[in-house]
């Protein structure tokens, strides 16, 4: 989820970064172990990720790289817990190792084995999930009320400046994004489907169609809007058909019904995977059908649906059953690999690659079929990349 300033992310990533910094500062770092330690001690090592299981002074813990450790807290180690947003380990409470639970989020400091399986640790840095739940809601919230997206028109550098096309009802309409020296300015890194890779960027490093979302105030009339905080990444909408499925490999290969040309799509953990029943899909192209002949078709207009990353947004056109698409997507479960197979119609939002012919799913949603072979259902339909993170569940797993 995105967060109001570097200060309070709490993704992963942004852990990472507050505590190794807090750990490593001179100002910071525990005293008794730099003394304790001689010139020629081995050099202490970080890990980073979620408490995975727990036993007296056994801790195993999942990665932010995916691999689980074997974690010996010694009984001397230092335990602290931080709260989300706090950079400064001054103000950490201590606390019991007892007091850790499953899905924590710890940052332990110590002395790795050599094949990297077992970790003796000097010193634990905890966050509590419960807190980074609140903590997620709360800049979720935020998001809502004081956040906008849409599609980068233009980029004015000199004046510091983001035009944006945003859908509306009636139509779209261009709004102007101001941002100032204070602006935090982050964008997806290729090849990412993880929110906790974007990278800090610049102003000219925003492309047109590039997809934007932005946090901070709009003005009177809601055509000026000035930013706190803005996300850009560059993000490919794809539907078509599957050509192969490779379960060993996660990938798929598949037709796209626009180039005519096959792409390979990797699944990740991090890919959201859904599949439409024959109903659902049937109710969206009956619905799409009643959009190409002029009318709004059974179901009405959405308006003042929520659209997937917060805001209202309007549901006459194409926007609107945009948004109702979306917000089917969101409510489904989780498929897996085994339910899709050759023939099955996709619609995929993925990342934008340097290889045309490769990308990395974000959101891949099978059963599509009604919904292609309606009137410009591919062009009509397509998935957002703003739900990567959305929920406390990213905040700590990432």
């Amino acid at each position: 989820m995105f967060s109001k300033s570097r200060s309070v992310l709490v993704q992963a990533g942004g852990i990472a970064v507050i505590l190794v910094a807090a750990l490593v500062s001179p100002a910071n770092a525990g005293a008794s172990l730099r003394q304790a330690a001689p010139q020629t001690a081995p050099t202490l090592k970080q890990q980073l990720g979620s408490i995975k299981t727990i036993n007296g002074n056994t801790i195993t813990l999942t990665t932010d790289a995916g691999t689980d450790v074997t974690v010996n807290v010694r009984d001397n180690a230092k335990v602290v817990r931080v709260e989300p947003g706090q950079t400064n380990l001054a103000y950490a409470a201590p606390i019991q190792l007892t007091d850790l639970q499953i899905g924590d989020r710890i940052l332990v400091r110590g002395l790795p084995s050599d094949d990297g399986k077992t970790f003796t640790a000097v010193r634990v840095v905890a966050m509590k999930r419960a807190d980074v739940d609140a903590k997620h809601k709360e800049q979720s919230d935020d998001w809502q009320k004081r956040g906008i997206g849409g599609l980068v028109h233009g980029v004015d550098a000199a004046s510091n400046v983001v035009t944006i096309s945003v859908a509306a009802p009636g139509g779209g309409k261009t709004i102007t994004v101001h941002t100032t020296k204070d602006t935090i300015l982050r964008r997806y890194a290729p090849d990412s489907v993880k929110f906790d890779d974007a990278k800090n960027s610049t102003l000219a490093a925003i492309q047109p169609g590039d997809q934007l979302r932005a946090l901070g105030n709009r003005s009177a009339d809601g055509m000026e809007f000035t930013a706190e905080e803005i996300v850009t990444g560059a993000f490919r909408n794809i539907a078509g058909t599957i050509n192969s499925v490779d379960a060993d490999g996660n990938t798929l290969n598949v037709l796209d019904l626009i180039t005519k040309k096959s792409v390979v799509v990797r699944i990740t953990a991090n890919t959201k995977l859904v599949k439409l029943s024959v109903q659902m899909a049937q109710g969206i192209a009956f619905r799409l059908k009643g959009q190409a002949g002029g009318t709004e078709g059974a179901s009405g207009t959405n308006s003042g649906a929520a659209t997937p990353m917060g805001g209202r947004q309007g549901g006459t056109g194409r926007r609107g059953a945009q948004t109702d698409f979306q917000q089917v997507v969101n409510r489904l479960p989780a498929a897996k690999l085994a339910d899709l197979q050759k023939g099955d119609a996709v619609m995929i939002v993925s990342t934008q690659s340097a290889n045309a012919g490769e990308v990395t799913a974000i959101e891949l949603v099978g059963g599509v079929e009604p919904i292609l072979a309606a009137p410009n259902g591919g062009q009509m339909m397509t998935l957002s990349p703003w739900n990567l993170s959305g929920g406390a569940e990213g905040d700590i797993q990432n």
